[in-house]
């Protein structure tokens, strides 16, 4: 699936925030936060979004979508401790 964002907004060494042009979802907002923490960089996130033709779509949501959504998160926060160390 071919997806399209763009950063909305950046505050170098703080946080950026990018939107979903064109992807799966009615809407895509992530903040992506970064904070200094025990001489080392605290990540968070923060994502908006919905589906589209909602309410039809609240059963998809509830059976699939929010538990592969919550899955790219689990495996995102790994990859960045694999990758940089810190817990995961």
């Amino acid at each position: 699936m071919r997806w399209l964002t763009r950063i909305e907004e950046w505050v170098p060494e703080q946080r950026f925030v990018n939107v979903q042009l064109r992807g799966p979802y009615a809407q895509w907002i992530h903040c992506h936060t970064f904070a200094s923490k025990d001489g080392g960089t605290e990540l968070g996130d923060r994502v908006a979004y919905a589906l589209p033709l909602e309410p039809l779509t609240t059963p998809v949501h509830a059976l699939f979508v929010r538990r592969t959504v919550e899955r790219i998160f689990t495996h995102r926060r790994a990859t960045i401790a694999r990758l940089f160390g810190g817990s995961g």
